[in-house]
This record gives structure tokens, sequence and C-alpha cells, in this order.
């Protein structure tokens, strides 16, 4: 299987951030074992040159040891910052579809985290500076008309990095990017998303963990809220599911244009299993540290040589910011997967 990088490294940084009563000896234990997957992940494709799993995660793997305070070889911080140089956040691993901002950003803040925590020499950290300053004016030319830095999920990972390098009180970028971040709250509803976002949204950045202090009072902080359960929607919902493919000739069947019934309040990723059990649908989806993240409609993948993906709309002509088992589509709702390039 794929080395856990990411994983263990978000398992960490909410480690560090929750002050548990942890023994020394078990953090010792987490902290190797990063260290071995981030040996793993790129040993395994040596010859390709890139992570197995991706940047992202190899760049969260490094991040998550700076909060802990702890070093890493210097062979594993030139790997991302030949990367950055190169233009090479793209290759990973094949997973995804284009350079997204979130990816150069974890690698940004893990440049910045070491050079503020002193763990690389001085010369290195002038390099690590400068990467740092090439991400940052990267991300204001290339952000969107809506305000995004990319899509909404990656948004709060770049408004991080402007929290982290104290640039996001001089920076009108980063204005427009809270702006768009609070207009679309609905949008992050599962734990890895909502982390992201809740730092970001108070001025906060995963680098703040490293100088937290876990006073007596402070530990064991993961205490459960109760909470009343909202009320589920009741009976069925009919949405219209339309799967397009913009190549020619396209194989038979297309375009695939379904009315379907499910039950009211379910998520996209639903509307494609029932629309799979009805026996003329196929779909796969690929496990991803957000979530699930569609991969193939009716046999067509959507392969990053190609630089083709699949986008998720809704009718006419809306991109959808939210992943397949977030959004949940209202009644008489037309959802478009389109197979579209970069």
């Amino acid at each position: 299987g794929l080395p856990e990088t990411g994983r263990l490294a978000l398992f960490l940084l909410g480690l560090r951030a929750t002050c548990p009563p942890t023994e020394p000896g078990d953090l010792r234990s987490l902290v190797t074992w990063l260290k071995y997957h981030l040996e793993e992940d790129w040993a395994g494709s040596r010859w390709h040159g890139h992570p197995l799993t991706s940047y992202y995660q190899y760049g969260l793997g490094v991040l998550a040891l700076c909060t802990h305070h702890k070093r890493v070889r210097e062979e594993v911080i030139r790997r991302l910052l030949v990367a950055e140089q190169h233009g090479k956040f793209g290759h990973s691993g094949g997973r995804r579809c284009h350079v997204p901002p979130d990816t150069e950003a974890v690698v940004a803040m893990a440049f910045t985290c070491l050079e503020r925590e002193k763990l690389v020499g001085t010369g290195l950290a002038a390099e690590l500076r400068a990467a740092t300053r090439r991400v940052r004016r990267r991300m204001v030319e290339k952000q969107s008309n809506d305000g995004f830095f990319g899509n909404a999920y990656s948004t709060p990972w770049a408004m991080q990095l402007f929290i982290a390098t104290y640039t996001c009180w001089t920076q009108p970028a980063y204005d427009r990017a809270m702006a768009a971040l609070l207009e679309n709250l609905d949008t992050f509803t599962t734990a890895a998303t909502m982390a992201q976002a809740l730092p970001a949204l108070h001025g906060r950045s995963y680098l703040d963990v490293t100088s937290m202090q876990c006073q007596e009072e402070e530990l064991d902080m993961l205490v459960p809220l109760s909470s009343v359960p909202l009320p589920e929607p009741q009976g069925n919902m009919t949405v219209r599911l339309v799967a397009e493919c913009p190549e020619v000739p396209c194989p038979q069947g297309w375009p695939y244009d379904h009315h379907l019934s499910v039950p009211a309040g379910a998520s996209l990723l639903a509307v494609l299993t029932a629309a799979a059990a009805r026996g003329d649908f196929t779909f796969e989806t690929q496990e991803t540290l957000q979530g699930p993240f569609l991969s193939r409609v009716l046999g067509l993948e959507g392969q990053q040589q190609k630089r083709s993906y699949w986008q998720l709309l809704t009718a006419p002509s809306t991109s959808l910011q939210m992943g397949v088992a977030e959004y949940r589509p209202h009644d008489g709702e037309t959802l478009m997967l389109r197979l579209s390039h970069w």
C-alpha cells in the first residue's frame, strides 16, 4: 500500500494542537514512523523523482515534524525545494489533475516553519525564504475573479501561508479570499476541510501550534460537546444526472442522461451510487485526505498526462466547490459530470 505520510502528518499536527497527555515514548515512536514514511514515500518512486503519495502529503509530513521541533534530513527538504524551483508539484503520483495552491502553500508553510524554528542552516534558510516569496507571488497572480486561490478547499491553505508569513494585512488578495471564504462556509462539511478553514477564519495558521505551551489545565482538550442532531429530511427527491464527453467520437451510450430517485438530503456520491445500481452507469473514486475524488466515469478516466479531469457542475454551468461526498443536491436539480481539460 501507499505510505501513510499524510494521515500520520495530520495526526501529529492534531496531537500538537490539542495538548493530549501523550507519553514521550509514544511521541518519539510517531515521529520515527513519520520520518520512515517520508523515506518510503520517496524511495518507492525514486526513478520518477516524486513522492508515491503526493507533494502535498510530503510537505505536510515535513510541516508536522517541524511543529514538533524535529529536524529532517537536508535531502528531504531539498526534494521539496527542487520541486518548487522546477514546477514539479503537478507530478504527484498521477493523483492530481493540476498544480493546486494547497500543495504550494503546504510546502511553503513547511519552509517557513523550518526557517523560523532554526532547524536549517543560514544558507538553506535563505533559499527557503526565497522559495516562499515565489509561492506567495504566484498565488496572488493566479487568484481567480471569485476571490479563491484555486477553489474553496485550497484557499484556507493559501490564507494560512499569508498569515504565517505576516503578509496578510498588506495583501489585498488576502482580503478578497477572506470575503470569498465567508460567503462559502457551507462548503466545509467534513472534519478535514473544517480543520483547514477554522484557523484561517481566526487569523491563525498551523505554525501557531509550534509555540503553544501546554499547561496542566489545557491537557486533553478533545472533549466532545453535546448537541441535538438536526432532523433528517424525509421522503425522496428526483435529480437528473448527465455525464458529458466532449471528445469525438465518444464511446457508445454518450451522453448519459437519466432522472434518478434518491432519499432527500442525499449526497452526490449517493446519487452516483444509485445510478450505478441501475446497471447502466459506472464510476470510480480515489480516496484523498479531503475525501473521495471522482476519477473515472463510464470507463473514462481523468488523466494528468492528458490534462483531463471530471468536473462537477450544476446546470447550466456552475462548477461545484464541494466534493462528491459533501455536495447535497436539491429536488429537481440537474447534476453534470463533464470530462474537462485544464
